[in-house]
């Protein structure tokens, strides 16, 4: 049995690690990364960059084709029997949906990110799993690392079998490694031959793992002589020797994913399929996730779409105290949030999607937002629908047509959707990677500034390297185009968002400069600080979305062009009061008391406030009270769910 031996890394080779993966360098400019700055590069994005027109009609061509075929699908039997049924999978990938974004040359439907996003809406609203099932094949499975890193031999070979509809997935979760790579217990020992690699561990939370034909296997090569060895990535077969499916996970949302925990022993891979280098595995993750983030927002988009339109016409129809609830303004006020809201998801995702199409801006950061942003205002909106809909909105769409009434799964959509604010990064770590890279100027500049174990000689000489920066750059943060009434006058009334954009923007970076000189080395445990400042970027990043997007419909004059200035300033007026907020939570929190209680929790000063429930260590409840998995321990716990066979675990 391979082995789940837990590998102990301390937090700095923890950091080595990450700083050593991520991309160091910008050689394309940044619009997020400038607004962190306090640089507004409204150019960046104004116009509004929009798909060519051959782009969009091959777009709006394949998305006419997809939709008469989603339109059959039923996600109710999807959601009854937490199974998507072979005849969607097969359906789906007749019409070339397992190859959206691969070349044409390799048998792929060649979409831009714009369209794949788009189809994605498409299928993701029939059921939510369609959508994980395309998305963690092709954002994150073995498409994307192939398209980035792949040789020449390795996407003739594999991109073709993706396109037609070989499921793959992607492996890197382990039982004890959540976003902390470091410590990694997966191993690939290149054989004695030298031709080969053998892998051995365990992957848990493996989407599409179950029933993929291709894997993508994060595991760390020794280092040795002539291996430069480090954490690399393997596409490998699935139905390889060695390679087992203990389980399908079962979860709260999502029911139709193929989510399981695969085990790996003694699996011998070729050479040839190792993805890159050796030691360049975290590297092309971090780098397919720039663009396969951008799958989340389009599924957080495509239900808030449905949820605008189920609390349109609920609160049209339903009627209390001689008036339609929408007319209440209680009730009225949400719509006004979903409305206002699902304009600007739809306006980052076009903006974040055309943006990496035309290649010409480093997305890293507007990615990172956009996912964070879309996954937790979606969420916020579902919860709107939800209460908008009432007990209805809480009774299951099985329920309410056992008893003749519509079908509508709202409470499903809320357990859908939770999950986009924890894979693919979770909202947490997405505001500490956002966090790294909008610092990554401040830390260029003061270096040993912020080191917390450089020595005082060395923040000496860093203070009066940082200075010469420092000195250029902060007077600019004190005045600029948004103190001037008549600038950004093509905007009209969206003027004056704008012009909040460009002050905000400077406002956060004087606050950062401040937080750096208060705290220095020690900022990088202020989470909740970072975190209100990327907060406070995501929501800029949307409002610039929203408005260069109105502009645009307002400039191309179509019928669409004065409901869209309207709800652009409608969400912006919403924005900015979550803006000032998270502003003046900068200083005034509870981050050092909480601090304080999360200490006492965990050294058990609080124990006492447990009592008067019944007691999960007892066995009783719906909790498990043993948290320490060591080998034995899970193998115990899976006992009952261990198939001898893949195929056994498949069925």
């Amino acid at each position: 049995m391979a082995s789940t031996t837990k590998v102990d890394a301390t937090e700095e080779q923890a950091r080595a690690l990450v700083e050593e993966s991520r991309e160091t360098t910008w050689a394309k400019p940044s619009f997020a990364k400038e607004m962190f700055l306090g640089r507004f590069r409204l150019d960046l994005i104004h116009p509004c960059p929009r798909p060519s027109a051959e782009d969009t009609a091959k777009t709006e061509a394949y998305l006419k084709r997809l939709r008469a075929y989603v339109e059959t699908i039923d996600g109710s039997v999807i959601e009854a029997t937490s199974k998507i049924p072979a005849e969607y999978v097969q359906g789906l990938a007749e019409l070339g949906c397992f190859g959206l974004k691969i070349p044409e040359e390799y048998g792929g439907q060649g979409l831009s990110q714009v369209g794949y996003n788009k189809a994605l809406m498409v299928v993701g609203s029939a059921h939510p799993s369609l959508g994980v099932l395309l998305s963690a094949h092709q954002s994150i499975g073995v498409p994307e690392p192939l398209k980035l890193a792949g040789t020449p031999e390795q996407k003739r070979e594999f991109l073709p079998r993706c396109a037609k509809g070989a499921v793959s997935a992607f492996l890197l979760t382990e039982p004890d490694v959540g976003s902390d790579p470091a410590r990694m217990a997966s191993t690939a020992t290149p054989t004695a031959d030298g031709e080969a690699y053998e892998l051995n561990g365990v992957k848990l939370w493996t989407t599409n793992g179950v029933v993929a034909e291709l894997l993508v296997v994060m595991a760390r090569v020794p280092r040795s002589e002539g291996h430069r060895g480090g954490i690399s990535a393997f596409v490998v077969e699935a139905d390889s020797p060695g390679i087992t499916v203990e389980r399908r996970n079962a979860f709260m949302g999502l029911r139709g994913i193929e989510n399981g925990v695969t085990r790996m022993h003694n699996v011998r891979v070729p050479k040839s399929s190792l993805v890159g280098r050796e030691g360049d595995g975290l590297k092309i993750a971090l780098t397919t996730l720039n663009a396969g983030r951008l799958a989340i927002p389009a599924l957080c988009t495509a239900a808030a779409k449905w949820c605008l339109k189920i609390g349109r016409e609920w609160s049209g129809a339903r009627v209390q105290w001689g008036r339609p609830v929408g007319e209440h303004a209680a009730v009225g006020s949400k719509l006004s949030f979903i409305a206002a809201t699902t304009f600007a998801l739809e306006a980052a995702l076009d903006l974040s999607g055309t943006m990496c199409d035309e290649a010409r801006n480093d997305i890293r950061i507007e990615a990172a937002l956009a996912k964070l942003w879309a996954s937790e205002m979606s969420c916020e909106i579902a919860d709107e629908l939800l209460q908008i809909r009432g007990g209805r909105g809480y009774e299951t769409a099985a329920s309410l047509a056992a008893r003749g009434e519509r079908a509508v799964g709202a409470e499903q959509l809320v357990r859908d959707l939770r999950i986009n604010r924890i894979f693919e990064g979770s909202s947490e770590i997405m505001r500490l990677l956002v966090a790294r890279e909008m610092a990554d100027a401040h830390m260029s500049a003061a270096g040993a500034l912020v080191d917390r174990n450089a020595e005082f000689k060395d923040k000496a000489k860093a203070a009066v390297g940082a200075s010469g920066f420092y000195a250029k750059w902060f007077p600019q943060l004190a005045v600029g185009a948004g103190t001037v009434p008549a600038t950004y006058a093509e905007f009209g009334p969206l003027a004056k968002h704008v012009r909040f954009v460009e002050r905000m923007s400077r406002k956060q970076a004087r606050a950062l400069m401040y937080a750096m000189g208060r705290w220095q080395a020690k900022l990088e445990y202020r989470q909740g600080f970072l975190g209100r400042i990327v907060d406070i970027g995501a929501e800029l990043f949307a409002m610039s979305a929203a408005c260069v997007r109105a502009q645009a419909l307002r400039v191309e004059g179509g019928p669409e062009a004065e409901a869209a200035e309207q709800l652009a300033d409608a969400f912006c007026a919403q924005s900015r009061l979550r803006v000032r907020r998270l502003f003046e939570a900068l200083w005034d929190n509870t981050d050092d008391a909480d601090t304080a209680v999360a200490k006492g929790v965990l050294d058990g000063r609080y124990q006492w406030l447990e009592t008067g429930v019944l007691d999960p260590s007892e066995g009783t409840g719906p909790w498990i009270a043993e948290w320490q998995l060591g080998p034995s321990t899970e193998e115990n716990l899976l006992a009952p769910f261990l198939p001898s066979t893949r195929t056994e675990a498949a069925t």
